[in-house]
């Protein structure tokens, strides 16, 4: 797919073009017996996958947290193989002499329980599509509702495993700035700073919707089947038509107009002749979404829609330094919605500094746009 093309993707397919190939990453998986939801439900054998670069300093106080976005993996920076063509989604800034330097930090990230990419051989998560050890099945739509806090329950788990006691900084996009705020406000004593992009602490009744949105084309798929398809025919046209939806989503109408205009997606085939004519931009939504699809799991997107919507980290518990990084063109996450929780983060006492990122990719900026704040990051993360 042209190089021009893949920006479309990339919240959406996870990495980014690499900027360099010289940090090489391996992927770890941290396993618990089992763990115990925020809705009390108890579930066995978790696993989650991780990578890391860097070393710990003698105190275990260099370590900072990348949590991922909605249909991310803990793959945020380097490559897992010298041969691979892409590297981690922020690897412009994460890596050896890079703005978060791995010679200086120790950096962490993990896939999230319930992570979409199934498909993905070095995607290590538990949810709907793992077997559960009672029946010896995949859960399907039996298993525990999970919430942005159990992301981040787990994700303490694994920190405490390392023997760290304190983050120096907590840092994501998307959905990973939900969990940088669900980790300050669940554990303040272990986050030195928060650095949230282009995400809020608490989404509003209107994303609520659009998540609702996002997920019901799966449900209306007859193959979804109630969420029982394993070893069926999955529901892929109902998957493929939410990955559409999101897609869109993250991006901006001044993105469609400079990318594509209303140019037909096939030369002489006029889309006001015939019906079946199509624009160029419908066949580039329905081309990623299908690749994109290939490699996840149904069910694991209707959960991680509903783990957003449940998000809610207790702003007044908020104490640590932030740097609230966000994109005024963001159709997901509203400026002005970022810009009065950073007020109510204010009133409370907290050490607020805020970043805008601007270009045509609206919610994406917060990945392709992430270099515009560097001095604020490089000034937040030395204090």
């Amino acid at each position: 797919m042209l190089r021009a093309f893949a920006l479309l993707f990339a919240l959406l397919a996870g990495p980014a073009f690499a900027q360099t190939g010289d940090l090489i990453v391996e992927k770890r998986t941290f396993e618990m017996p089992s763990y115990t939801t925020v809705g009390g439900q108890t579930i066995k054998n978790v696993k989650i996958g991780w990578q890391a670069a860097g070393t710990l300093n003698a105190d275990r106080s260099n370590a900072i947290l990348i949590t991922h976005f909605f249909s991310g993996t803990s793959h945020a920076f380097g490559k897992y193989t010298p041969g691979d063509k892409a590297a981690g989604y922020w690897d412009s800034i994460i890596g050896p002499g890079k703005l978060i330097d791995t010679n200086q930090y120790f950096v962490i990230s993990s896939d999230t329980l319930v992570n979409l990419n199934t498909g993905v051989p070095t995607v290590v998560t538990t949810g709907p599509a793992s077997v559960n050890p009672d029946t010896g099945k995949p859960y399907a739509m039996s298993f525990p509702v999970v919430s942005i806090k159990d992301f981040v329950n787990v994700q303490k788990a694994l920190i405490d495993s390392l023997g760290i006691k304190r983050l120096h900084t907590v840092m994501g996009a998307s959905m990973g700035a939900l969990q940088a705020y669900e980790w300050a406000a669940s554990y303040p004593d272990m986050v030195g700073r928060i650095i949230p992009v282009i995400g809020q602490a608490q989404p509003n009744p209107y994303l609520v919707g659009w998540l609702s949105a996002w997920g019901q084309p799966i449900t209306l798929d007859p193959k979804w089947n109630g969420g029982d398809y394993y070893g069926k025919e999955p529901p892929t046209e109902g998957l493929k038509a939410a990955l559409k939806v999101i897609t869109l989503h993250a991006q901006h109408f001044d993105w469609a107009e400079k990318t594509f205009g209303n140019a037909p997606a096939e030369e002489g085939k006029d889309p006001g002749k015939a019906f079946g004519n199509r624009f160029k931009i419908e066949q580039a939504l329905d081309q990623a979404a299908a690749g994109r699809a290939a490699v996840s799991d149904a069910n694991h997107l209707l959960y991680l829609v509903k783990a957003n919507q449940l998000a809610g980290a207790d702003i007044s518990k908020i104490k640590s330094p932030a740097l609230v990084i966000y994109a005024p063109t963001d159709l997901i996450f509203y400026a002005p919605n970022i810009e009065d929780e950073v007020s109510k983060l204010r009133a409370n006492g907290a050490a607020v500094d805020v970043a805008q990122l601007t270009g045509p990719n609206g919610h994406l900026n917060g990945v392709l746009a992430i270099g515009q704040a560097a001095d604020k990051i490089k000034a937040l993360l030395a204090k």
